[in-house]
């Protein structure tokens, strides 16, 4: 079929005045390179559910791929059963809540909304606080303002897992026209404002805030001592993170955070970063300016959907020293294990420090290491009570266990900001803790190295030099152990990675992307602290770039 034919015929079922002039436009003109960018691929339904740029076609997110996915997810349900909507403040994402709604309702299931943008957090702990079977939201977290996702999450409140998406992908396969669904009635029973948490097949309930009330309880709960005096610079990113974070905050008897007024609303088109991500350069400029204006004590971020949490920390004179997803991890995993008592775990990634292992051991808890994605951190045993990624995402959790069985930006930071506080009571800042575990644990330093290609055989070629040729040194510390880990090395579930265990702690991982055209290697350096721990990050930093020199020569990439 030609793709003029196939671009007609979507044309033809697309309920989006947007996406039908955009179409229209394209076919009017016939422009094949245009039209082959939307038809000759699609947007493929995986662990992470769908994400790409807004557009019209099979490759682009619109209402016709919404709710194809929504009809799948019906046909893995079946009907009767309760799925709880939520969504961000993207380009559409309210349109696409709606739209999954009216799919479900049609096919028989019940659906509950979430009553505004929320954080993703919230959707995750309402599946399971309304004994839901399943949970979608739509958002894009942390991508640029062209795209949205479709995030699908089970009964047990944690993002699927095979085969799972295979399963709902399937389905979505089989999928005929979107025109041809038949859909569940918009109007609300009952009134909005109103908590139902069952409803009849083929119902749709508006949630009210009594389940926001409800997320900031448990958040709340969680074990934050009784220091409450700590200044906070705060920036929700022009995300929905600003009044949940806000309320939380107050709940918990914090002060409301300082925040950034030009990044305080949510705005879709990200006007103030070039990319929404805590994470990249110069997405914290104004919060660090902030934080030097009103002499704050710590510097909170959360992504654009508020699952993850940046943590900085001002110092004399302006300027901030951003911490790394490790260095946050490690603070909050010794501040949850004394305080919750039992038998316990804490899990992290195989691409993440392994300082978490000597925390755990020193305390006497279980650890868990898993593959990469908060979806199996979740999975990684019984009695977790905190997990974490370095990709600054973090789930806190109580003698109760956790509150959000995902990442949650803002449990991450009340507990952050509980840990701050306490230190400043003691006249100490966060970098003081992070010395103390360094003379505990030792200096344990990582950074990343990436390699963007137009050419995935590059990548494979790359991996397959690497398998057949194994380096023995690299950073001129020698490769004690090389696990791959596509054959299951290391107790895992085989994946394309390998990994290097070298002198004296060193750590190396090489993985190819899942999400793009990249092969990320994740380096690791850890140092004794004979003297003092800057000497040691000194070394650690030394060590590090030594390590990058060798594998960047190697990788020729």
């Amino acid at each position: 079929m030609s793709v003029l034919r196939r671009a007609r015929e979507w044309l033809a079922q697309d309920p989006d005045p947007d996406t039908r002039a955009e179409l229209s436009a394209l076919i009017e003109r016939e422009d094949l390179a245009a039209l082959e960018q939307r038809f000759g691929a699609k947007l493929e339904f995986g662990t992470a559910g769908l994400r790409g740029e807004l557009g019209a076609g099979p490759n682009r997110m619109n209402r016709v791929t919404v709710m194809r996915a929504a009809a799948g997810l019906a046909a893995v349900l079946g009907p009767g059963k309760h799925v709880v909507i939520g969504y961000d403040a993207r380009h559409k994402s309210d349109v696409f809540a709606r739209d999954t709604a009216a799919v479900l309702t049609g096919a028989g299931l019940r659906a509950s909304l979430l009553p505004r943008p929320l954080p993703t957090p919230v959707l995750a702990f309402a599946v399971r606080h309304l004994g839901a079977d399943a949970g979608v939201t739509v958002t894009a977290s942390h991508n640029p303002p062209r795209d949205n996702g479709y995030k699908v999450y089970w009964g047990d409140g944690s993002q699927i897992v095979p085969p799972l998406d295979t399963e709902i992908s399937t389905a979505i396969d089989a999928v005929g026209r979107v025109d041809d669904l038949p859909l569940g009635d918009p109007t609300t029973d009952p009134p909005p404002g109103s908590l139902t948490t069952r409803t009849e097949p083929g119902t749709l309930t508006e949630l009210g805030e009594e389940t926001v009330r409800a997320y900031l309880r448990a958040v709340t709960s969680l074990p934050l001592g009784d220091a409450r005096d700590l200044r906070v610079a705060y920036t929700p990113l022009h995300g929905v993170g600003a009044a949940t974070l806000d309320a939380a905050f107050l709940a918990a008897g914090f002060d409301s955070p300082l925040m950034v007024e030009e990044q305080r609303e949510p705005d879709p088109d990200f006007p103030t970063v070039s990319f929404p991500n805590p994470e990249e350069p110069g997405a914290m400029d104004l919060a660090i300016v902030l934080a030097a204006k009103t002499e704050a004590d710590l510097i909170v971020a959360n992504d654009p959907d508020a699952d993850r949490c940046a943590v900085g920390v001002p110092l004399p004179g302006g300027g901030a020293r951003m911490l790394t997803g490790d260095e946050v991890g490690g603070l909050l995993a010794e501040h949850v294990i004394t305080h919750t008592t039992g038998d316990r775990m804490v899990a992290t990634t195989i691409v993440s420090s392994t300082l978490l292992g000597k925390i755990a051991q020193a305390h006497g808890v279980r650890y868990g290491e898993t593959l990469t994605g908060f979806k199996w951190i979740i999975k990684a045993g019984p009695g977790l009570v905190f997990g974490y990624e370095e990709a600054i995402g973090y789930s806190v959790g109580s003698d109760a266990g956790l509150p959000v069985r995902d990442k949650d930006g803002i449990g991450a930071a009340l507990t952050v900001a509980a840990i701050a506080a306490a230190a400043k009571r003691d006249g100490r800042t966060l970098l003081d803790l992070l010395d103390d575990q360094a003379r505990r644990y030792g200096l344990h330093a990582t950074s990343q190295l990436s390699f963007r290609v137009s050419d995935l055989s590059l990548i494979t070629n790359a991996m397959s030099r690497l398998r057949t040729d194994p380096p023995a040194t690299l950073g001129n510390l020698p490769v004690e152990r090389a696990d791959d880990l596509a054959r299951g090395d290391g107790g895992l579930p085989p994946t394309d990675g390998l990994r290097y265990l070298l002198e004296g702690g060193a750590r190396v991982v090489i993985r190819p992307s899942g999400t793009e055209p990249k092969l990320k290697c994740y380096l690791e350096a850890v140092v004794p602290v004979t003297t003092t721990p800057a000497e040691a990050r000194a070394r650690a930093g030394e060590q590090l770039a030594s390590i990058r020199t060798d594998l960047e020569n190697r990788l020729a990439l």
